[in-house]
């Protein structure tokens, strides 16, 4: 499967199939939750929450791309990812793109 953030693959005609998307929402345990508080009196990287964030990009993209396989897809253009804050220490990351087939 190919996934690239633009509209086209250079040298292939495309059949575009649809949406395809895949969510996840992760969240921190209290004990690393409060660490990054702390840590935020002081600065610098809050590393539970980035690979909070990292985890949760990665299982997004692996459910977009089930659903491209789905349809049976060859690559996924146009990917693009959105992430919302549903409350303390949790995330909403979502993946989303457009299903495509070779026609070349």
């Amino acid at each position: 499967m190919i996934l690239v953030n633009t509209d086209y693959i250079t040298g292939k005609e495309l059949e575009m199939l649809g949406l395809v998307k895949g969510s996840t929402i992760q969240s921190k345990n209290v004990a690393k939750d409060i660490g990054s508080g702390l840590k935020t009196l002081v600065g610098g990287e809050l590393t539970a929450y980035n690979e909070m964030m990292n985890e949760a990009r990665a299982l997004a993209t692996k459910r977009m791309v089930e659903e491209a396989e789905r349809l049976q897809a060859d690559a996924i253009v146009n990917i693009r990812y959105s992430s919302s804050a549903i409350m303390q220490g949790a995330a909403e990351v979502i993946a989303y793109g457009t299903a495509v087939r070779f026609m070349n």
